[in-house]
């Protein structure tokens, strides 16, 4: 990969130049040396470091950007995903955003409610290319929220791809997913928010408060 790839390049919403991501992801691998154990220390950093948050505005394009998900300690899927691929560029590793749309069996009743839907269009997760090739993670569920919800944290081995296991430990539905978006250089945030307002007209009328993470812990007991 050159050094002037797209998925090596700082972008608007992949960040990867920004003072705070660079801190944030030299910290995470120091001391660690080969391109799979560095991916794998990142993997794990956005991953249980930043908690996943659901109730946010969708609106705003800070909402998507690595740099201020990473200053907010918190972010959902397509935010975490976009920094943890951030991270990869900073320390030299080519990264990139995948999409794809799902149906989350173990949702809040609220954001179930608040959204009109259990289909969640636009699920993000990252693309890094390690060893050659390109291989997907996921780290938008962090360990806490895991167990709130009774569910094992999502791995990552590097090798294989890693996406949401479609049933929990105890034989419930999990995810399933429906539809590939493809991948991205950068967080396509216009064409996401388009059709979010589209697919989910309650969305713009009133915006969640709380927690996500307690709301699953109150419902998953």
């Amino acid at each position: 990969m050159r050094q002037d790839d797209p998925h090596l390049s700082p972008a608007a919403f992949i960040d990867s130049d920004a003072p705070s991501v660079k801190a944030f992801a030299e910290a995470a691998v120091a001391g660690i040396s080969g391109e799979i154990p560095r991916a794998l220390a990142l993997y794990q950093a956005v991953r249980d470091q930043i908690a996943y948050e659901a109730y946010l505005d969708f609106s705003r394009p800070d909402t998507y950007r690595a740099s201020q998900v990473l200053a907010d300690g918190k972010g959902f899927c397509v935010g975490k995903a976009a920094l943890l691929a951030a991270c990869a560029r900073a320390v030299g590793i080519p990264a990139r955003v995948g999409y794809a749309d799902v149906k989350n069996h173990m949702t809040s009743r609220k954001l179930q409610e608040h959204l009109g839907s259990d289909v969640f269009i636009w699920h993000s997760y990252t693309e890094l290319c390690l060893e050659g090739r390109w291989v997907k993670c996921t780290p938008a569920f962090d360990q806490r929220l895991c167990a709130k919800a009774g569910v094992a944290p999502l791995e990552f081995d590097g090798r294989t791809d890693s996406l949401f296991q479609p049933y929990s430990p105890d034989g419930r539905r999990h995810m399933e997913y429906l539809r590939d978006r493809g991948s991205f250089a950068d967080v396509p945030f216009d064409t996401i928010t388009a059709e979010f307002q589209s697919f989910y007209p309650r969305m713009g009328k009133a915006r969640l408060e709380g927690s996500f993470a307690a709301e699953v812990e109150r419902t998953s007991h």
